[in-house]
């Protein structure tokens, strides 16, 4: 196909026999997967056979930039990496933005595909379309930073996804570090790249990419940037990041606090308090084509991390190892940066940390196992607890397996394992909120994780249990009504302006296809983008940049394809109806005066299911759901 919007080209790079191969796009393929993870999901379930271990040779490794990436679009940064995880055993997927899709793209690639595994550690160096694997001997035991020190001084410009000491360790919730500022994080594809021996891809790039449209595009771009700026969460995230999400969840009794045993912790407001943020915060940081710039540079002042220096306070990695393990707010930005350097999933590895405190204090595990004292706030402890890990050392070699393996290992700790599918639950407590960002905790593809599902009309403004599971308060608020681009049949189901709810299952629905075709194009999920940006312009958009004849609906239907084929990729893997559920601590136990009535929640599940013309009771796509979608052959 012609090379306009997309770069045209997939490499694939079999790291076994050191040999690779460029298979050209094609129009088709484009139009039923966009790009992202759309191209992920076909080439992961065509690529990898059923039951194949995750750590083998046999998995492969999926890069794919978004198909707007390289362009004047507004927060068009992102790259996807899928393969099969190792910590779910399903489709394992991550997304991250900053600047190496738009490198990815201007060497002449879309997607980069690596099979096999090479003999001895190997880096990948791409630029301006060609590819030569090179020995990573002398990078082979550096941390991410360090890694990426010496590839940007030998290659300057270039941009660098690196693993650290986890991936080569195969931790199982190990991540590929994105530069030194991001991350694909979640679903352990840091251990895949280390079961590959592949230390590292550094990519440069000038070829350009070149709009069908360019004077259609630019004003679209234009369009799209005054919808994003005239969302009400602009300002917020401009000047406060995500963090934004911390007081309202505290208040909500939704912060998960001490391994999900509290809804928050007594000092919370104090610990995660703006004015608090502001003494370690500067500046902003900004992806390639964003301007939101919601992230800041963290510059620690005094105390004992004085000098510590890093990208951003993200609320997830934060509060997690803050109300989470109950550290100190400088601690916790000391876990990040450990994180990053060691190159682990920030959410894992402090679900791992809880779960280890809770069972030392519950006598499971003692001093004798670990070496040390485990107590919740003993930042030093925590801090040493994550070295193990990251090292495999002791108590370490059991805990880098994951909360669901490692509680295996001890009689009595599986109910102190919080996960879904085998993923470590982030920072949100359903019992806490009732809402489809929660609720997307158990549909989620990738298993307990809250970034593939986000009303796009919440306001995290209302917290009433009036209403069963199935409903969550709205807020109302005629300007996010009015701008929220859904078709008006879905959209009278999905929001009841009468009694100001909106109906989670059919949200969820909506909400999903919504961040999957942000995800296909490479656009940032941010509440800002989320709720100004919809179907309708990005197809006008996606069409001008491609040249391809697309509507919404046609979009969407991308969208909800992919999501479709990932789901049949985790039933073809063993997936059960039975999985979709929370520990049992969240129907037993109450946070806030509430707990989850597990009756409610499977029926909101079996609308969810319908909804999306799937079997109510086993979550299967139906014959006419594949035949609509034109997965019938699969």
């Amino acid at each position: 196909m012609e090379s306009t919007g997309y770069a045209g080209n997939i490499l694939e790079i079999d790291l076994s026999t050191n040999s690779q191969h460029v298979t050209k796009l094609s129009p088709q393929f484009c139009h039923d997967y966009l790009g992202g993870i759309g191209f992920n999901a076909r080439m992961v379930y065509d690529g990898v056979s059923t039951g194949t271990d995750p750590l083998s040779k046999e998995n492969i490794l999926v890069f794919s930039a978004g198909t707007m990436v390289g362009s004047t679009f507004p927060t068009a940064s992102r790259t996807e990496v899928s393969a099969k995880s190792p910590m779910t055993g399903l489709f394992g997927t991550s997304n991250s933005g900053m600047f190496f899709a738009t490198q990815l793209k201007n060497a002449g690639f879309d997607s980069l595909v690596f099979k096999g595994k090479a003999e001895r550690p190997v880096y990948l160096h791409l630029e301006d379309g060609k590819a030569e694997i090179k020995d990573a001997a002398g990078i082979w035991g550096k941390d991410s930073w360090e890694t990426i020190d010496i590839m940007k001084k030998q290659y300057p410009g270039c941009e660098v996804a690196s693993i650290g000491p986890a991936g080569e360790n195969l931790v199982r919730f190990a991540c590929i570090e994105n530069s030194y500022f991001d991350a694909w994080a979640r679903t352990g594809l840091g251990a895949v790249m280390g079961s590959k021996n592949l230390k590292a891809i550094v990519v440069r790039g000038t070829l350009g990419i070149k709009p069908y449209n360019p004077g259609k595009f630019i004003e679209l771009s234009w369009k799209a940037r005054k919808l994003i700026e005239s969302s009400p969460f602009f300002v917020p995230f401009r000047s406060y990041g995500s963090m934004n999400a911390a007081i309202p969840y505290g208040n909500f009794k939704a912060l998960n606090a001490h391994n999900f045993s509290q809804g928050c912790l007594p000092d919370w407001k104090e610990n995660f308090a703006r004015s608090k943020v502001d003494q370690h915060t500067h500046g902003h940081i900004a992806c390639q084509s964003c301007i939101i710039a919601c992230a800041h540079w963290v510059e620690i002042k005094e105390g004992k991390y004085k000098g510590l220096h890093m990208k951003d306070m993200e609320v997830t990695p934060i509060t997690a190892f803050g109300s989470g393990c109950g550290m100190s707010l400088e601690a916790s930005v000391k876990a990040c940066e450990m994180s990053q350097r060691y190159g682990f999933d920030m959410v894992s590895a402090s679900g791992a940390v809880a779960m280890a405190i809770e069972i030392y204090d519950r006598g499971i595990i003692g001093k004798d196992d670990v070496g040390y004292e485990l107590a919740f706030g003993d930042d030093e402890a925590i801090l040493r607890l994550m070295d193990d890990i990251a090292h495999r050392r002791g108590v370490g070699e059991i805990l880098a397996e994951g909360v669901l393996r490692a509680a295996r290992n001890y009689e009595g700790a599986e109910s102190s394992a919080m996960h879904v599918k085998g993923l470590e639950i982030p920072m949100i407590d359903p019992r806490g909120r009732t809402s489809t960002w929660s609720f997307g905790i158990l549909t989620n593809v990738r298993g307990g994780d809250h970034l593939r599902c986000r009303n796009p009309v919440e306001n995290l403004r209302y917290n009433e249990n009036k209403h069963r599971f199935g409903k969550e308060r709205f807020g109302f608020d005629p300007k996010m009504y009015d701008a929220l681009d859904m078709p008006e049949s879905l959209k009278t189901r999905a929001i009841d302006l009468e009694n100001d709810t909106t109906d989670i299952a059919v949200m969820s629905y909506w909400a999903e296809n919504l961040i999957n075709l942000f995800n296909s194009l490479g656009v940032c999920i941010r509440p800002p983008v989320e709720h100004r940006i919809g179907p309708t312009i990005l197809a006008e958009a996606y069409t001008a940049f491609t040249g391809l004849e697309m509507d919404a609906d046609e979009l969407m239907r991308g969208a909800e394809r992919s999501w479709n084929l990932m789901k049949l990729f985790n039933l073809r893997e063993g997936e059960k109806p039975e999985d979709s559920k929370f520990p049992r601590r969240f129907y037993e136990e109450e946070v806030g005066g509430r707990k989850l009535d597990e009756a409610q929640l499977r029926e909101v599940l079996r609308r969810y299911y319908q909804t999306r013309g799937w079997d109510a009771d086993t979550g299967v796509p139906t014959a006419d759901k594949l035949v609509e979608l034109g997965l019938n052959p699969v």
